[in-house]
């Protein structure tokens, strides 16, 4: 009896032993996974490069999301551990459609919260001040990624769709730069663009000078989009349209050759000529008294609020100082204006003469 007690003593003891040498490989095995796993939740994704982003359609699982990644060139890890991390973070199930931005430092964790909360890659498009509409659609159309609704619309059909029927569509947008994310459509964005400018023609109006010679809005639009196109220099706006202001005030013409280039159309090639000045259009503010009938380009808020609020003075006329900063000389009188136009065209020609041929 005690032999057999003794062989299942030592039988029993080589069992636990057994049994604790292989509880001490799991857990080391355990710990060396989860230090593994928390490795890998924190470590940059192989292969990322600038500018890469990851598109998660409806329907897409995390599995069909790691497929992307492959796909895309970048070498993502275990499934396993994403689906652990992913349990981790409550991500599970719960991927939100979009676009992501892949930076070089991407992990696996920053990804999974990103695609949970639905942090999509935001891009920009900039609306140009001074841009007419045609330039507006011409940049829009070029836009990637970006849905194009208003390809086959004309103006008016575009206008129409944005709700605004029978409105010109020049002057509407106001230029701003304005984020997007994948699926919005070039539609979108104008109406952004459209809304925006109404708020702020609504502010420059509320907040415009009591005698401003303007009788609504609409003109002051007008008149801010002629501003626009003729300075650069922020600081100047509010002088050119104090000289604007005054020329209505006392029912002189504009005489402003932003007005006849934009009347022009196709026709403009990049100079403009004696004849164009006397060729009549609805927008030749040389033949025609008072502000053209439609704004002539986009107006920043800027322009805006020195059409509602332009600067005092005496000045009726102004012309580039043609010293390259873009300035320009400011006269009452139009002896001391021709004066300032012969001076103009004396450091043209000058500049001509000392360019290398």
């Amino acid at each position: 009896m005690s032999r057999r007690r003794t062989r299942r003593g030592k039988a029993g003891g080589f069992f636990r032993r057994t049994l604790l040498l292989l509880l001490v490989a799991a857990l080391a095995m355990g710990g060396w996974y989860w230090q593994r796993y928390r490795s890998f939740a924190d470590a940059p994704l192989a292969g990322v490069e600038a500018g890469t982003s990851l598109v998660v359609a409806r329907g897409d699982s995390l599995a069909s999301v790691l497929r992307k990644l492959q796909d895309a060139g970048i070498a993502p890890g275990d499934r396993l551990q994403w689906q652990l991390l992913a349990r981790e973070l409550g991500a599970a199930g719960k991927l939100q459609v979009g676009e992501y931005a892949l930076q070089p430092e991407a992990s696996p964790r920053s990804l999974l919260l990103a695609m949970r909360d639905g942090k999509v890659a935001r891009r920009m498009f900039t609306i140009v001040e001074g841009w007419n509409i045609r330039d507006l659609r011409k940049a829009l159309a070029k836009v990637e990624s970006l849905q194009q609704d208003t390809a086959a619309l004309d103006d008016a059909a575009l206008m129409k769709a944005l709700g605004h029927p029978g409105q010109h569509p020049e002057g509407r947008f106001l230029p701003e730069t304005y984020a997007w994310v994948r699926g919005d459509s070039d539609l979108d964005l104008l109406g952004r663009a459209h809304a925006a400018m109404a708020r702020e023609l609504d502010a420059a109006w509320a907040a415009r000078a009591a005698d401003v010679p303007l009788e609504s809005k609409e003109q002051a639009l007008v008149l801010a989009s002629i501003v626009e196109k003729e300075t650069g220099i922020a600081e100047e706006r509010p002088a050119i349209a104090g000289v604007f202001a005054r020329r209505l005030e006392i029912g002189m013409r504009l005489q402003t050759d932003p007005t006849v280039i934009y009347g022009m159309g196709a026709a403009y090639t990049g100079n403009i000529r004696r004849s164009d000045l006397t060729t009549d259009t609805p927008y030749n503010t040389y033949t025609r008294d008072g502000l053209p009938p439609t704004p002539i380009a986009m107006p920043g808020a800027a322009a805006l609020r020195a059409a509602t609020r332009p600067a005092d003075g005496d000045a009726l006329y102004f012309v580039a100082v043609g010293d390259g900063s873009g300035r320009h000389l400011f006269s009452a009188s139009l002896g001391a204006h021709n004066a300032a136009v012969r001076a103009y065209v004396q450091r043209y020609r000058a500049q001509q003469r000392s360019q290398p041929k």
